[in-house]
């Protein structure tokens, strides 16, 4: 209640205010009316704009910048595009690198199997050598052992037939001897 009797107040303290909102009033029309004056405002500025083509130049500028979107995004899409290629052009080659290094991992591993094989085969042959050359050592040393006591053997042997020949022997028996070994030795040279 207390709000309509301020409401009834005002209304009655500004008769003008009430008039300016009735198109059907004096007030209205009367240059006195601020409601009016804005809105006439509002409609000569409108009427300028038009008159210097100001929403065809907003509108112009509108497509110019509509097309430079357009054209960028063109351009986005080219790019794109390209970058799609470029990767794939590298996720190809990176296959290719990648199956290259395998190829290049399994003709190691084959090389490095024919190495071992390669060394193997050498370490036996190398083993079969020293083998064989410890064995003409070894029967080299046996042949130069027996050979050693053989001429110790005849060394003593001849000594001991020495002794028993000196001991039993006389002078004509050794004339003898030495005759019949000269004459062996001939019959051998001849």
């Amino acid at each position: 209640m207390r709000k309509l009797s301020i409401l009834l107040a005002l209304t009655a303290a500004s008769p003008a205010l009430a008039a300016s909102k009735n198109p059907f009033s004096a007030y209205f029309w009367s240059l006195g009316n601020t409601d009016l004056i804005v809105a006439i405002a509002f409609f000569v500025f409108i009427g300028v704009l038009i008159y210097f083509k100001v929403p065809s130049m907003i509108g112009g500028m509108l497509d110019s910048r509509a097309e430079g979107i357009k054209s960028e995004l063109d351009e986005a899409r080219a790019l794109r595009d390209e970058a799609q290629s470029v990767l794939a052009d590298y996720e190809r080659k990176q296959k290719q690198v990648q199956e290259q290094a395998n190829r290049i991992v399994e003709a190691a591993k084959e090389e490095a199997a024919a190495a071992a094989a390669q060394a193997k085969a050498d370490i036996e042959a190398s083993v079969a050598r020293r083998l064989a050359a410890a064995k003409d050592r070894l029967n080299s040393a046996q042949a130069s052992a027996v050979k050693e006591v053989r001429d110790t053997a005849i060394v003593v042997a001849v000594a001991a037939a020495r002794d028993v020949v000196t001991k039993q022997m006389t002078a004509a028996t050794g004339n003898k001897l030495i005759d019949d070994a000269i004459a062996q030795v001939d019959a051998k040279l001849h």
